[in-house]
């Protein structure tokens, strides 16, 4: 069953200490365009989401957030700028001896400590150089997962409501068509007394002497544009080849927009083709139940 490109899913994993929560959405587009928000030390991740996110996703604007929180001991590093601290404790030790504040030692401590850039706190940076990147990629994987697997159970239920509107109106669009090939003969009689009448106009016009080869040439314009038969079996060729995908599985939207192209096409050319009422009045309700189609049709992968 084809898919819709409008879909919405969230999922969450919690392993190693690691929690990850990701969201993720689509909309139409003609193409497959993946926007990826990735907290940075997760970066070095971002492809193979995107691989994957491809395996299951053909078309449609997708935007992905990733989140990430860590309680894991190796994912965070304390470090000492040891220069810096040098440099702090020197000047506060001569501070506190000038000015004979309490005990040097342990106030300047306690000033060092609350000095920017002496304590340095490197959150995650170290952690993809102490062997867990496989520990990591398990959890954002195990997140992708069930996040994919909400946002793929959307998109199949709303992928069968398109179906199921679009088949209403391609049942209505076969029936239209049964009665403009019923209407066809009846139109094709009053037409060709109209075109007998031109003739007689035409003879009356330039004689039976006349031009004859241009009364000929007359008869012939008139006739192939009244004749619609050869867009009818078209227009149920399209259709029979429409139905046959809607029960198709995969990325369809594609090939359905290409016939819906070519339904209207013919539908248009019945109208412009016709010289009767009824069938004109036809054709119009077809061209609009085709205009329904496609505009389902475009939210199909």
């Amino acid at each position: 069953m084809p898919k819709s490109m409008t879909g919405f899913g969230r999922g969450e994993s919690s392993l190693h200490d690691r929690k990850f929560r990701i969201e993720m959405k689509s909309v139409n587009h003609r193409f497959s365009d993946f926007s990826i928000r990735i907290p940075r030390f997760l970066a070095p991740f971002e492809e193979r989401v995107r691989s994957r996110l491809a395996k299951d996703i053909v078309r449609g604007k997708t935007d992905v957030w990733v989140n990430f929180e860590s309680f894991a001991e190796e994912d965070m590093k304390i470090h000492i700028n040891e220069v810096y601290a040098d440099a702090y404790m020197k000047v506060l030790w001569e501070l506190s001896r000038r000015y004979g504040v309490g005990e040097p030692d342990r106030i300047a401590l306690e000033l060092l400590a609350k000095t920017p850039d002496v304590i340095v706190h490197d959150k995650y940076d170290d952690a993809m150089d102490s062997g867990v990147a496989d520990e990591i990629w398990e959890g954002l994987s195990a997140a992708l997962e069930k996040t994919l697997e909400q946002f793929n159970i959307m998109r199949e239920t709303e992928g069968k409501a398109l179906i199921c509107d679009i088949k209403e109106n391609y049942t209505r669009a076969l029936d239209i068509i049964r009665e403009i090939r019923e209407l066809v003969p009846r139109a094709s009689e009053e037409y060709a007394e109209r075109l007998k009448e031109r003739v007689r106009e035409l003879m009356d016009k330039f004689g039976e002497s006349g031009d004859n080869s241009r009364i000929l040439t007359e008869i012939a314009i008139l006739a192939d544009k009244s004749d619609i038969n050869e867009e009818i079996a078209r227009l149920e060729s399209h259709l029979g080849q429409l139905a046959e995908i809607m029960n198709e599985s995969g990325a369809v939207g594609r090939k359905m927009d290409f016939l819906v192209q070519e339904l209207n096409r013919e539908a248009n050319t019945i109208s412009a083709k016709s010289h009767d009422i009824q069938l004109t009045k036809s054709a119009v309700e077809l061209k609009s139940l085709i205009e329904k189609i496609r505009e389902q049709v475009q939210n199909i992968e």
